[in-house]
Order: structure tokens, then sequence, then C-alpha cells
């Protein structure tokens, strides 16, 4: 049997880039949550928000039964009510943290993802799933309700669908919920892998500086009234221009359009043709 343990591996990319892949790693219980492994995965993502070269990070479970299979239900079993609000705070803080982080996050899920992963998967940023991939909050058949970041599911899925999730416990396939907008993405198991790469990519290709602040600015608008998350936008836009970022990207974008109007040349052997 493997020991739990959250693995962080920082792959370089171009010009210093980092990307950050984070493995939620107890296969033999379906990469269930007990409270090691969640300090464990606290650690980590201390370890990543402190990386100046990060440009985005990566969620995943490891193997492809399951991303997050929930709480370590044995855990659950032996806990009284201190015990209950140590660890569902731990839990919360994983959640938290990968909202912190300043750069996007994608959860990239195979298999399971119930209970306490799917609000760590709702506290990601992007995510896609395998159509093998379940969905569910199965907390209440245990006795005890869907808290901390599910508070998040009714900005993704709105309130009706949420309470069908927390109320009734039963799990759905991926194709169903992104109907819901609970995921961005789904596809065939084989290609999980080329679909996140594609965000990352994409991700790596914009201006690290506006990213950190894009990313900023959309936890800010998840709790700010409307006129304010307009003020908060402006004062983004602004920020931006406290380094070349901004100039240097539009003088490239402009420069880049220039050449591919250029006229081709007309062949050497065709010149004074028309004299």
């Amino acid at each position: 049997m493997t020991h739990p343990e959250a693995l962080l591996e920082f792959q370089s990319r171009a010009d210093g880039a980092a990307v950050g892949i984070l493995t939620v790693s107890n296969p033999d219980k379906l990469n269930c949550l007990g409270s090691e492994l969640l300090v464990e995965l606290q650690e980590k993502l201390d370890e990543m928000a402190s990386n100046e070269d990060l440009r985005v990070a990566v969620l995943q479970g490891a193997g492809d039964r399951s991303f997050i299979g929930g709480a370590d239900i044995n855990e659950l079993a032996k806990l009284d009510k201190k015990g209950a609000r140590a660890f569902i705070t731990l839990v919360h803080g994983v959640c938290q943290g990968l909202r912190d982080l300043p750069v996007p996050v994608i959860a990239k899920i195979s298999g399971y993802c119930l209970g306490a992963g799917l609000e760590i998967a709702a506290a990601c940023d992007l995510r896609v799933a395998t159509e093998q991939s379940q969905f569910g909050m199965p907390e209440v058949v245990l006795g005890v309700p869907s808290v901390v970041e599910a508070a998040l599911l009714p900005q993704l899925v709105g309130w009706g669908r949420t309470r069908e999730l927390v109320f009734g416990g039963r799990s759905y396939m991926a194709r169903e919920v992104e109907g819901w907008g609970l995921v961005e993405r789904v596809v065939a198991r084989g290609e999980i892998d080329r679909a996140a790469d594609q965000w990352v990519e994409a991700i790596l290709h914009a201006g690290p500086r506006a990213i950190r602040l894009q990313k900023k600015l959309i936890r800010r608008w998840e709790s700010l009234p409307l006129e304010e998350a307009i003020e908060a936008g402006i004062d983004a836009f602004v920020d931006a221009f406290d380094t070349d970022e901004p100039r240097e990207r539009i003088e490239g974008f402009l420069a880049r359009r220039k050449e591919q109007k250029r006229p081709v040349s007309a062949p050497a052997d065709r010149l004074g043709d028309e004299e």
C-alpha cells in the first residue's frame, strides 16, 4: 500500500516560466483526503505561491480512477465536535490556498470527484474532465451537510442544481454536469492531458503580470457589487501600466501585424517584366 502524499513538480518552460503540477497521491483509497494529506497539500500550495516564476498550476489525482474521492471516511468516523472543526478547516484551507494562488489553477479530473474533491475542484479556475468522471456531493448520506467551498457551487451551476447536488447525494456523469457549467470541457480519457496543455499554453502565451492581475480581479468580482467590480477593473487596468509589459506586448503585436501585411516581393527573374 502506498503512503498518501502530495507531490509537487515545477516544469520549466520558455523564458523561465514555471508550470506547477500538484498531484494528490493516495491511489489505494481513490485519492481520498485525510488530515495529514490536507496539511501536505497546503504546504505545497504555499511553496507554489512563493515561486515568482509560476505562471499556471495544474491539480490532478494519481492514476485515472479518481481525482479526489472525498474525505477519508475512516477518519470522519472518529471525529468529535472539536475534531470535526479541525478537519473541515483543513479542507477549507486547501480550497482557500487554491483560490489565493496568484495564477490560474486547472483541475484535471479523471474518475471520481466527490464531496471534498468537488469542493476543491470548484475552488480551481478551470476544470477539464474525462467522459468517465463522476461528480457528486454525498455528505448528507453520511449525516453531515456539504460545506466550505460548496458555497461556490451556486455561482457555477445555479441554486437549483446546487440544491439537487447537496440534497440528493447522488453522482452525475461528466457530460451531464458539463451542461450545468460545473466543468468547462469533457474529453475522452486519452485526451485529457492534451486538453489541459492547451489551456496551459494559452496562459503561458499571455502576459505574466496581466494573468496575475486578472486572477486577482476575478477573485474580487466574485464578491463585489457590480459598480464596485467595475471600479476594481479600472484600477487593475491602470496597475498593468506599472511595468513595461503592456507597451512591449502591444509593440510586438503591431510589429507582427505589420509584417503580415507586407506585400510579398516578386521573384527576381520577373523583375523588370513590366518595363
